[in-house]
């Protein structure tokens, strides 16, 4: 009879999404009707109307539940939705960067070539980011190699400089390894938790207590529900996924399917009521990226209301190495640009588990 056509469930809405008032942010409530009724929505009159209404209402800093109602010759129904309001207006981004393994195996293998963790091209690119921009980032880091060398045979030669940069630069699990694809698209909660413990509590021994991160992206961005419930239970409380739908099939969208993750791709940041889990939408891949088209892109997610507050930057440590068949030569100059960019216009590096997505907490 009567349904909120937007906001949708789960959606969280910013700044720019409505007008800024005292006590929260005015939107204009949609939605649709298959008769003539009275309409209201949290007691919000729309008047009599047919077909569709509309009904501003002002949502309040955090959860808000919406309840459109309507009263007509069909009788009386309702339609609810959970949405959230993210007051702090805080521009931020943070970059993560998965599969990581083939660092792990160099040093691993030649820790004499490495005195200084730094003495690696690929840490020292992250250092002299973050000593440009400012830059934090998150290592998500595989438990071995195809070819056999496993975290267990990582020294903990550098644990000092580890701990030393853990205001920057984190490790978290990612997953077991590279193969086979989409490892936990039907794993159950034991072998999610197996496999998130071995990996943090090996990171704990090399690297410190304060260089672990609890995960944000989880290999190939697919779970089950037990598994997305083991971390949960681990203190998770964000996942980035990609949330495609193509060919009949949606990937990227962890446990939820359907409607829940077509709802999660539309809103960029979406929250499961049943569980309190945040999902954010990622903006950007480097490696998928041509230097010429970071700055389009990220200027047209900008300009869009529901990327323009987080930015959610993520690429792939392969690329970066000559060896792999598929490397990016320009890569890291692909991982710059974007880390410019967001710079350069205001955006505030962050770690998503700080507080809602990097910004102050809003549940």
């Amino acid at each position: 009879m009567i349904a909120i056509a937007w906001p949708f469930e789960g959606q969280v809405l910013n700044r720019r999404q409505g007008e800024p008032v005292e006590d929260g942010l005015r939107v204009t409530v949609r939605g649709s009707l298959r008769c003539t009724a009275a309409v209201q929505v949290n007691g919000e009159p729309a008047g009599t109307v047919v077909g569709g209404f509309e009904v501003p209402v002002t949502l309040r800093p955090g959860p808000n539940r919406l309840v459109a109602a309507a009263d007509g010759a069909l009788g009386r129904g309702e339609h609810a939705v959970n949405v959230w309001y993210d007051p702090h207006g805080r521009k931020r981004y943070r970059f993560s960067v998965d599969d990581n393994s083939f660092w792990c195996r160099e040093l691993g293998r030649h820790p004499g070539q490495y005195p200084s963790l730094f003495d690696c091209f690929y840490f020292r690119l992250w250092r002299d980011l973050h000593e440009r921009y400012g830059l934090k980032v998150v290592l998500n880091v595989y438990w071995r190699t195809e070819d056999g060398f496993t975290l267990a045979d990582l020294p903990a030669t550098w644990r000092g400089e580890f701990e030393a940069a853990a205001d920057w630069l984190k490790l978290a699990w990612h997953a077991r390894a590279n193969l086979p694809n989409r490892p936990y698209e039907y794993a159950g909660y034991a072998e999610v938790a197996h496999d998130h413990d071995v990996v943090a509590e090996q990171i704990r021994r090399f690297a410190g207590e304060a260089t672990l991160s609890l995960p944000t992206v989880v290999h190939w961005a697919e779970t089950t529900a037990e598994g997305t419930r083991a971390l949960l239970d681990r203190g998770v409380k964000n996942l980035s996924g990609i949330f495609h739908r193509g060919n009949g099939r949606q990937t990227g969208c962890y446990h939820l399917r359907d409607e829940r993750a077509d709802l999660a791709a539309q809103a960029a940041q979406w929250i499961d009521a049943s569980t309190g889990l945040a999902f954010s939408q990622v903006d950007v891949i480097a490696n998928n990226t041509p230097l010429e088209a970071v700055e389009p892109l990220l200027d047209r997610l900008a300009g869009d209301p529901r990327h323009g507050e987080i930015m959610d930057c993520f690429t792939h440590e392969q690329y970066f190495w000559p060896f792999y068949a598929r490397d990016v030569p320009d890569h890291g100059a692909r991982v710059e640009a974007i880390v410019r960019w967001c710079t350069e216009h205001g955006y505030e590096p962050c770690w998503f588990h700080d507080g809602f997505l990097g910004g102050p907490e809003i549940r």
